[in-house]
C-alpha cells in the first residue's frame, strides 16, 4: 500500500519535470535565434566596415594620382606655346646661311649669340619642369610619338625607321605634347618587330 503511494508520488513529479523541460524549450530556442541574429548583424557591420575602408583607400590613392596629375601636366599648354617661341627662334637662326652665322661680327655675330642663348634658356626651363625631347632618329616609328611627313626610299635602312627629323617632338611626363615630324625609311629589310598597326598612317607620300 506504501509502494503504491509512492508510485503514485513518483508519477507527478515525472511529469512536472517533462512539463518544465518543454516549457524551457522556446525559451532556449529563442535565446539561439537571438545569438544568430547578433552573429549575422555582426558579419554584415564587419562586411560594410571593410568595404568603407577599401573605399577609402581608393578613394586616397586616386586623390593622390589626380594632384600628381595636375602637378605634372598643369604647364602642358603654356608648354606647348613656348615649344611654338622656341622653333621661332631656331627659325630666325636658319634664315641665315650656316657661313653667315659662322663668319658674322660686329652687331650681327651679337643678334645671333643673342638668339642662341635665349633659346638654349627656353629649353633649360622647359627641361626644369619636365619637359622632354622624344627620341626619333634611328628610332621605329611610333606612331603615338611620331608624326610621319614622308617616306625616304633606303634599302640599308630598315623599313619604318626613322631616318630625319623635321621638327622635334616634346614630351611631359608620359604625355606627348606634340610629335616629332619625321622622314621614315622605306624599301629596306623589316625591323626585328612588325611596324605597328597603322604605322604608315599620315604619311603623305606626294612629299
Amino acid at each position: 500500500m506504501q509502494q503504491d503511494m509512492m508510485s503514485d508520488d513518483t508519477q507527478p513529479n515525472d511529469e512536472t519535470r517533462a512539463d518544465e523541460a518543454e516549457a524551457a524549450s522556446p525559451a532556449e530556442l529563442s535565446e539561439d535565434n537571438g545569438v544568430e541574429a547578433l552573429t549575422a548583424e555582426n558579419a554584415e557591420l564587419r562586411d560594410r566596415l571593410l568595404r568603407t575602408v577599401a573605399e577609402m583607400e581608393n578613394l586616397r590613392k586616386r586623390t593622390e594620382r589626380e594632384i600628381s596629375d595636375t602637378r605634372t601636366y598643369a604647364i602642358a599648354g603654356f608648354a606647348r606655346d613656348m615649344l611654338t617661341a622656341t622653333d621661332s627662334l631656331a627659325r630666325a637662326l636658319m634664315v641665315l646661311p650656316a657661313e653667315t652665322r659662322e663668319t658674322a661680327e660686329g652687331t650681327l655675330k651679337s643678334l645671333i649669340d643673342g638668339i642662341q642663348m635665349t633659346e638654349r634658356e627656353m629649353q633649360r626651363l622647359l627641361a626644369k619642369h619636365g619637359v622632354t625631347p622624344i627620341e626619333a632618329e634611328g628610332q621605329k616609328f611610333d606612331p603615338h610619338r611620331h608624326q610621319a611627313m614622308f617616306e625616304v626610299p633606303d634599302p640599308s635602312r630598315p623599313e619604318g625607321t626613322v631616318v630625319q627629323v623635321v621638327q622635334a617632338g616634346f614630351a611631359i611626363g608620359d604625355r606627348v605634347l606634340r610629335p616629332a615630324m619625321v622622314g621614315v625609311a622605306k624599301g629596306g629589310p623589316r625591323g626585328g618587330a612588325e611596324a605597328p598597326a597603322g604605322s604608315q598612317e599620315g604619311v603623305d607620300k606626294n612629299a
